[in-house]
């Protein structure tokens, strides 16, 4: 008899468990969001212990241990590394698709594609790449930003830096399109006609050269338009501070002046006055 209850009580402990099994995952599948968000929650609210940074890398540099977390450190930068990476790939393959589109709208200052010639086998392809690659690297940088602010995250941010560098990463995409499209409807205009117009030679520019300019200013320009937001976060590090910002402007004029002439690609003041001003301005709000 007792055999027989036992029988009966495992049958329907069984019964019920088939039952309840959809349930649960159920519950897990919408529970599984809610959990995450406040355990992110809880990440973003944790707070640290403060220390100089030059206190941290004189640690560093004297006890074993801290020479063992910077190792333990650099292994998660390759880890965030990796990641931004991956999906840098994956937005590059996926702008294969429109890249044929993308090089024709990068085309319209000079009267489309059929004013460009390719002089080697293998240009065409390779300008399709180096487009796709531009392309990729904006798509992908939201979350390149986001991978950067994580590793400093864990690495030891306040509960407001975090969620201010959290709240900044939707500004640094902004500004980084921004400064791709300056460069595109602002700087090429002034450029172009100065660059094509400056002696009585016909014009017959290659695929590769036209579009090594324009994706290489693009992307260059878009990353020094990120300026402000990396001064706010060496500031909050305490590596910089805005009254040294403010007492060295000079010495800021004559590197944003090599900058420019670095990545200018013509002598004349004209254009490098146009890839300066915005420099200035940003300088000046950090």
């Amino acid at each position: 008899m007792r055999n027989l209850l036992q029988g009966i009580l495992v049958y329907f402990r069984v019964l019920f468990s088939l039952i309840a099994f959809p349930f649960r995952i159920l519950h897990s599948i919408i529970a599984f969001p809610f959990q995450k968000l406040r355990q992110f929650n809880a990440f973003l609210n944790a707070d640290v212990v403060d220390r100089p940074v030059t206190e941290a890398f004189m640690d560093i540099a004297t006890e074993k241990d801290a020479r063992s977390q910077a190792w333990v450190h650099l292994g998660a930068l390759r880890a965030h590394l990796l990641r931004a990476v991956i999906v840098l790939a994956l937005s590059v393959i996926a702008a294969f698709w429109v890249a044929q589109d993308i090089m024709a709208f990068l085309a319209e200052p000079i009267g489309g594609l059929q004013n460009l010639q390719a002089i080697q086998v293998t240009e065409e392809i390779g300008v399709f790449m180096r487009v796709a690659m531009s392309a990729g690297i904006a798509v992908a940088f939201p979350y390149i930003a986001f991978e950067i602010w994580w590793f400093a995250a864990v690495g030891g941010l306040k509960p407001r830096e975090k969620k201010m560098g959290l709240a900044g990463i939707p500004l640094a995409s902004l500004l980084f399109l921004t400064g791709m499209a300056f460069t595109f409807f602002v700087l090429l205009p002034a450029a172009l006609p100065f660059l094509g117009g400056f002696t009585e030679i016909s014009e017959f520019w290659t695929a590769r050269e036209y579009f090594g300019f324009v994706t290489g200013l693009m992307v260059w320009i878009g990353i020094f338009f990120e300026f402000p937001l990396v001064i706010y976060a060496l500031s909050s590090i305490g590596l910089v501070q805005p009254d040294v910002l403010r007492q060295h402007w000079r010495i800021a004029v004559v590197a944003i002046a090599i900058l420019a002439a670095a990545i200018t690609p013509t002598i004349d003041p004209v254009n490098m006055g146009l890839v300066m001003i915005p420099m200035f301005l940003l300088y000046f709000i950090s």
